[in-house]
């Protein structure tokens, strides 16, 4: 691959979404770059948010139409991008289904084999923090928490707040795990935008600019 591909990750409401808008924006400055944000498919899109509204998706369908719909962009854009010397900023990555899917009792090495076709990020960021902040922020933004940001399908029966803190405090397990196992860069949440898109901009550019 001629670009590289830099790969976002965290629970909902973790910034990692404009984090990655904010590098994107900075790099058209220097080379160029491309945004790809999970779910986006044109093809996909309509019939997935369809179908989520209607709640026709068992954990399985809800894998597979997810995996179709990263499929098309990987083929028709990620992959052409990074080929043709593009850097590439993808705002989440397969491992938010290995995350999502694993939370709703898929197992994890049939997940593994449905995007094995995917290559490996150059980095990712996996920006860290705990549920209890994370529903803060969303909170401040809007007045309701999203049906998939509280796991709505896994635990019917509570609030809103506690579905929130259960279902993201479940992601954030997969994610220690993942981190550890794939050698992400944590970034702490926590701090102000402007230090963590610093520290972004840092690893980017030693990544892209700095010779052997």
């Amino acid at each position: 691959m001629n670009g590289k591909l830099i790969a976002f990750e965290g629970i909902d409401g973790s910034g990692k979404s404009s984090q990655a808008k904010l590098l994107e924006h900075w790099l058209e400055h220097e080379s160029d770059a491309y945004l790809t944000e999970w779910n986006s498919s044109d093809w996909v899109h309509g019939l997935n948010k369809k179908a989520k509204k209607k709640k026709e998706l068992n954990p399985l369908t809800f894998s597979l139409i997810n995996a179709t719909d990263f499929t098309d962009r990987y083929e028709k854009y990620i992959i052409t991008m990074l080929k043709a010397g593009v850097n590439v900023v993808s705002d989440r990555y397969i491992y938010t289904a290995y995350a999502r899917d694993s939370a709703r009792g898929i197992d994890i090495e049939w997940i593994k084999n449905l995007y094995s076709f995917a290559v490996e990020p150059d980095i990712v960021f996996y920006i860290k923090i705990k549920p209890e902040e994370a529903i803060l922020r969303l909170k401040k933004g809007r007045t309701n928490l999203k049906p998939q940001e509280i796991g709505s399908d896994i635990f019917p029966d509570l609030s809103p707040d506690e579905g929130f803190i259960k279902y993201q405090t479940v992601i954030s397990g997969f994610y220690d795990k993942l981190s550890s196992d794939k050698n992400f860069c944590i970034i702490n949440g926590n701090d102000s935008i402007e230090n963590v898109q610093k520290l972004i901009r840092e690893k980017v550019g030693e990544l892209l600019w700095t010779e052997d």
